[in-house]
């Protein structure tokens, strides 16, 4: 679905003018794609989109990968400790001041199992909407642990 949104952001940015998320916003959701403005947000950092005088652009495309943010993978490789379960909450511990950065990462993730997380300084709470998906997350957050 993440995907799928991107390519028509892309695709409108390509084909029209659009000066604010609001108006973005409009245009996915008459492409059948209803998002939050924090969803629209993180798409707009994760595309790397550039907001000028007429609007937003995509990047320019001699962009190299070199300096992309790490993936959801690498940064629980080097931050993430441990994950433990309660019902339909997963506590993620992991290196001191490491939290916002991995619940950031998760929220970006935009995966199914996720409602949303709350960070302090070493543990991210992760609320998924029931223990079955909890625990289909927890199995997925050790195998990056490793």
């Amino acid at each position: 679905m993440k995907q799928q949104r991107h390519a028509v952001i892309r695709e409108l940015l390509v084909k029209t003018a659009v000066t604010s998320q609001d108006e973005l916003r409009r245009k996915l959701a008459g492409r059948g794609f209803h998002v939050t403005q924090a969803t629209l947000s993180r798409d707009i950092h994760e595309l790397r989109l550039n907001k000028g005088p007429n609007g937003y652009s995509l990047p320019n495309g001699n962009d190299d990968d070199e300096d992309a943010l790490p993936g959801i993978r690498e940064v629980l490789e080097s931050f993430g400790l441990e994950v433990r379960q309660a019902l339909n909450l997963l506590v993620l511990v992991t290196t001191t001041g490491s939290a916002q950065p991995i619940a950031a990462g998760i929220d970006y993730e935009d995966w199914p199992e996720v409602i949303g997380t709350i960070a302090g300084d070493d543990t991210v709470l992760i609320i998924c909407p029931d223990e079955k998906q909890a625990n289909l997350l927890k199995t997925r957050i050790e195998d990056y642990l490793g």
